[in-house]
C-alpha cells in the first residue's frame, strides 16, 4: 500500500474515533495519532468538533499538541515544552520528521548545519542516518546527500497541513504566477507574430530579388544578341558594296 492510501485510511480512522469521544477520552487518541509512524497529516482530526471543544478547558493542552504536530516543528516544541506534555520517543521522532518537511517546503538545498541545529543532531553521521532511515525510507522525502558540500538536496517532500492564513498566501502566489504566465504567453505570441511578419517580408524580398535577377539575365541575353546582328548586317553591306564596285 502506498503512503497516500495509508494516510487516507489512517485519517479516516482517527476522525471517526475522535467524533465518538469527548474531553479526557481524546487524550490517548491524540497521543496515538501523533505517534503513528505512518500518519503525517492532522488537519482533518483538528477540524472534528469534539476536538475543537477542548479549547479553553483543562484538556486544551492536548489540542495544543495536535496543533503542534499539524503545523509546528521540534524547535517550536522546545520553546514551549513547559506548557506541553512530555513527548514519548515515537512523538519526538515524528516531530523531527515533520521538521524536515517544513524545511523542505522553502529550501531545495538544506545545509547540514541548519538541519543539525533544527533536529538537535550532534554530528553528520547521525544526521545522514536519520535522513536515510527515518525520512527517505519512510517515503516522505527523496533527495541526495552531498557530503562534499555538506547539504541535503531535496528532490521531493510530502506536504504538511496548511497553517492558518497559509491558504490565502498560496492563492495569492498562484494568482501572481497565473498573471506572470499570461504576460509571458502574450509576449511569446507577439514574438511569434513578429517572426511571422519578418518571415513574410523576407520571402517577399527574396522574390523581388529573384525577379530582378531574372530581368537582368534577360537584359544581358538581349545585349549579347544585338552585336551579332549588327556585325552580320555590316558584313552584308560590305559584300554588296564590293559587288557594286566590281560592276
Amino acid at each position: 500500500m502506498d503512503i497516500e492510501q495509508k494516510q487516507v485510511e489512517l485519517i479516516d480512522y482517527f476522525v471517526k474515533q475522535a467524533s465518538s469521544l469527548n474531553g479526557p477520552a481524546l487524550s490517548p487518541l491524540i497521543a496515538e495519532a501523533t505517534s503513528n509512524p505512518s500518519l503525517f497529516a492532522f488537519s482533518e482530526i483538528l477540524s472534528v468538533p469534539n476536538v475543537l471543544e477542548l479549547e479553553g478547558t483543562e484538556y486544551s493542552v492536548y489540542l495544543d499538541v495536535l496543533r503542534l504536530f499539524a503545523h509546528g516543528t521540534w524547535s517550536d516544541y522546545k520553546s514551549n515544552a513547559g506548557q506541553l506534555p512530555q513527548l514519548v520517543p515515537d512523538q519526538v521522532l515524528k516531530l523531527k520528521q515533520l521538521t524536515v518537511l517544513t524545511l523542505a517546503e522553502t529550501n531545495k538545498v538544506i545545509p547540514y548545519n541548519q538541519l543539525m541545529l533544527e533536529l538537535d543532531v550532534l554530528n553528520v553521521r547521525e544526521l545522514e542516518d536519520f535522513l536515510i532511515n527515518e525520512c527517505m525510507y519512510a517515503g516522505i522525502v527523496r533527495g541526495k546527500l552531498d557530503q562534499l558540500r555538506r547539504c541535503f538536496e531535496v528532490q521531493f517532500a510530502a506536504g504538511r497541513d496548511l497553517r492558518p492564513g497559509q491558504l490565502g498566501n498560496m492563492i495569492k502566489t498562484l494568482s501572481d504566477w497565473l498573471t506572470t504566465s499570461d504576460n509571458l504567453l502574450h509576449s511569446i505570441q507577439e514574438k511569434i507574430k513578429w517572426a511571422d511578419t519578418m518571415s513574410e517580408m523576407d520571402k517577399k524580398h527574396r522574390k523581388d530579388v529573384e525577379e530582378r535577377v531574372e530581368e537582368v539575365k534577360k537584359s544581358l541575353s538581349l545585349k549579347k544578341l544585338h552585336p551579332v546582328s549588327r556585325l552580320t548586317l555590316t558584313s552584308e553591306g560590305m559584300r554588296k558594296s564590293t559587288l557594286n564596285l566590281a560592276e
